[in-house]
């Protein structure tokens, strides 16, 4: 008599939980645009939020920890003459987000860690190069100021934040519409899908697409596709009759699938979010109200339903914490960022340990916010894997970085290599050598105790306005 042998994996126990609801973040008015993005994009300091606007595209950043009820006048970043589309938090700076619109613009902003007094409205650098609305972001998983847009022309354009140039634009390999984008772990490739329903593998640099699929899935809605860590591609779609389907593909073998299955027969277009560090892809359908995962694995069947996160609210999109905003005391391997009609509510995925040590099996070195190449380097041909960091002491996100936009430099300046160099002029010197901390401590008491005289003025002001009013009354 033959024994089922049960599979092993240590994150066959994983479950998901809703935040309480003092942890959500209310009193957000979610844009009701149709579009296929996830409307939402997290990292370990800001929360931004695609919301309806008059007259013009905005998008809300809060800070994480701001919970509870937003004021109705939180300050709003805006600046797009159009709907925005999609927005991607920078992974190399905290600070600076790029979002896209259908007024054919990419703004890059640079977001204090202050809350802001006024409407956010300068961008640090517009990029100006399509013809039709942008609706896909996406930065550069190694390379510094890399990032890559892709508009309604069906043309793939790959900047350089720090000078504003086009790096490489794609414009004669999709006849269609563009459904998706994404690199490979080190950048050196794109994974893209399109309304002609092909797969395609592309060399950015060679301006070659080295392999496609054509009907990967047969029904017409959109399809999706990521990059997993041992290069195979993971894509979403439907089938002929309809029904959502799922599949693993070999970029090498494009013939057959290594994986194929349906899954049931929904509308939403289903969002793939793929953990390399735990091989774990979570689909989450726009207009669903559950999370399903699955385990990808080297042994058949190669894509291993893990479990599902169900609530009663339908999402109207997710955002997804980087590894390194999650809380590792907790064993928590995943954060999503739900977004109902007037709130977004995290859902934290644990797997259940009884010890309170770090656990090294479900936290390997991650990708951190060092970039490992400039972007001449990459446009030039190098390759290089992400910066890893360890996350045994909790990741503490760096300080506010400036975002500098010149005609030949880049975010951040690099660190200089060993040897002799000339001295720095005191205006050259970085801000941190200028001042020493009491010198900085000083200056801030000095503005608080300006800003608080402008305000005793503001106050004898008004109430001399009042005396004068009620006087001519």
């Amino acid at each position: 008599m033959s024994r089922r042998v049960v599979r092993q994996s240590k994150f066959r126990h994983v479950f998901g939980q809703a935040a309480k609801a003092d942890q959500a973040y209310e009193d957000i008015r979610v844009s009701k645009v149709t579009w296929d993005s996830a409307f939402c994009a997290v990292n370990p300091k800001f929360l931004a939020i695609i919301v309806e606007a008059g007259g013009g595209g905005a998008f809300i950043v809060l800070p994480l920890a701001k919970t509870g009820r937003v004021d109705k006048n939180y300050p709003l970043v805006t600046g797009h003459t159009g709907p925005v589309l999609d927005i991607d938090w920078c992974p190399h700076n905290d600070n600076v987000i790029a979002s896209a619109s259908d007024d054919t613009t990419v703004m890059v902003w640079q977001i204090p860690d202050y809350t802001p007094v006024r409407n956010i409205t300068e961008p640090v650098i517009t990029l100006e190069g399509h013809s039709k609305r942008v609706g896909i972001l996406s930065w550069h998983p190694t390379a510094r100021n890399v990032l890559l847009s892709a508009g309604g022309d069906n043309v793939i354009i790959i900047w350089n934040v720090g000078t504003g140039e086009v790096l490489l634009s794609l414009d004669d390999m999709h006849p269609d519409v563009i459904h998706s984008v994404c690199w490979n772990s080190n950048g050196s490739l794109l994974a893209t899908t399109c309304k002609d329903k092909t797969l395609r593998i592309i060399d950015p640099r060679k301006s070659q697409v080295v392999a496609e699929r054509f009907a990967a899935h047969e029904g017409m809605r959109p399809m999706r596709a990521v990059f997993t860590r041992l290069g195979h591609i993971f894509t979403t779609g439907f089938t002929r009759m309809s029904q959502r389907e799922l599949g693993l593909w070999d970029p090498n073998n494009f013939e057959e699938p290594v994986a194929l299955q349906e899954m049931d027969t929904s509308n939403g277009v289903l969002l793939p979010f793929y953990d390399a560090d735990s091989s774990i892809v979570y689909l989450c359908g726009k207009g669903d109200s559950s999370i399903r995962y699955f385990e990808i694995t080297e042994e058949p069947p190669f894509v291993h339903y893990l479990n599902t996160f169900s609530s009663k609210e339908p999402q109207r999109g997710m955002g997804f914490m980087p590894k390194r905003g999650l809380d590792v005391s907790k064993c928590e391997i995943a954060r999503f960022y739900k977004l109902h009609e007037r709130k977004c509510e995290p859902i934290v995925m644990t797997v259940p340990r009884k010890s309170d040590l770090f656990q090294d099996d479900l936290y390997p070195d991650t990708p951190g916010p060092e970039p490992a190449l400039e972007a001449d380097e990459w446009l030039s041909g190098q390759d290089a894997e992400p910066v890893l960091i360890s996350l045994k002491e909790g990741y503490v996100p760096p300080k506010h970085r400036e975002l500098r936009v010149t005609k030949r430099n880049v975010l951040d300046v690099r660190p200089p290599a060993a040897g002799p160099r000339r001295s720095q002029s005191a205006s050259e010197a970085p801000l941190s050598q200028q001042h020493t901390l009491e010198t900085l401590l000083e200056e801030i008491k000095a503005l608080r105790e300006r800003v608080q005289a402008q305000e005793e003025r503001i106050t004898a002001l008004e109430n001399m306005l009042c005396e004068l009013v009620d006087g001519t009354d």
